[in-house]
């Protein structure tokens, strides 16, 4: 158990190391490589850590997949247009997408409303995770992982089947030219601009995922709540998350971010996610409860 203690934030001391050896060191890199190895020999944190470690894993992960960003992406394999097509036809009209609608009818309150779950995401995402653990360790656990597993379906996805867009489409046509830099859209840099701040255009600068839209993670992480945390909230929190998934899916379209498809599919890596992590959680209990069990006990 202590090799194990030591094992677990073993990767993130070791990106850590890279990122100093690059000169590429940020503050987020600083904060887990001295937060992991910390809550994972603090006794009263452990199981804590046990049912958050999968996030900041993929975290970690998120950050390194800079240096394959470019991986199966050509010109010839980005979907745009013919995924804007099936979108128009399935929620527009007469061919034009319920985007084409929406842009030139953006306003200042609208984008406010719709940065508030574009921006606090991950804080939201990780308060509930510790939320859960106040229900159960084993319910955060399954959060964790879930929320690992449909991540890492998502970035194949995103390689295996890379898409464009909205913003995309309606800043270069259907050209695909790969080295077009990632932005955070109109909606948000006047959100930027009203608010004094970078925030919006710091984070999306940094992105390396240019044509990850399908599936909408945005869209996936807020359905996670409502499916991982379905049984341990009452009617009102019910309603709570519900709303939040909501407002992300409409700000997720409203801003230009992600196609209606690109919403439904998040919407199912939640459910996929949440179903591989449980059943992985289960077998390994079950694989416990049998090393435990002497030979020819009646179980």
């Amino acid at each position: 158990m202590r090799r194990v203690r030591w094992l677990s934030p073993l990767p993130f001391v070791v990106y850590g190391g890279v990122q100093i050896a690059r000169g590429t060191l940020r503050w987020e890199h600083v904060a887990l490589l001295v937060l992991i190895p910390l809550l994972a020999n603090i006794p009263r944190a452990r199981e804590l850590y046990r049912g958050l470690y999968p996030i900041a894993l993929l975290g970690l992960f998120y950050d390194a997949m800079r240096y394959v960003s470019t991986v199966g992406i050509t010109t010839e394999r980005v979907h745009l247009c013919d995924v804007r097509r099936v979108d128009a036809q399935l929620f527009g009209r007469g061919g034009a997408t319920l985007h084409d609608w929406l842009q030139p009818h953006a306003v200042l309150g609208l984008d406010l409303v719709a940065a508030v779950p574009y921006g606090t995401f991950l804080f939201v995402e990780i308060g509930f995770g510790i939320w859960l653990f106040t229900r159960s360790s084993e319910a955060l656990a399954r959060f964790g992982w879930a929320f690992f597993a449909m991540n890492a379906l998502a970035f194949i996805t995103h390689h295996a089947y890379p898409t464009a867009a909205p913003w995309y489409y309606h800043a270069h046509g259907c050209t695909i030219d790969l080295a077009t830099a990632a932005t955070a859209g109109p909606n948000l840099l006047r959100v930027d601009a009203y608010l004094g701040t970078t925030y919006f255009h710091s984070l999306y600068a940094r992105s390396s995922d240019i044509f990850g839209a399908m599936p909408s993670m945005h869209a996936a992480y807020p359905a996670l709540m409502v499916i991982a945390g379905w049984r341990w909230l009452r009617m009102t929190g019910r309603v709570l998350v519900i709303a939040w998934a909501a407002l992300m899916a409409f700000a997720a379209v409203y801003l230009d971010h992600h196609w209606v498809i690109d919403v439904l599919a998040g919407f199912l890596y939640a459910a996929v996610g949440y179903n591989l992590a449980k059943l992985a959680l289960s077998a390994r209990v079950d694989k416990e409860r049998a090393a435990d069990t002497p030979k020819g006990a009646l179980t």
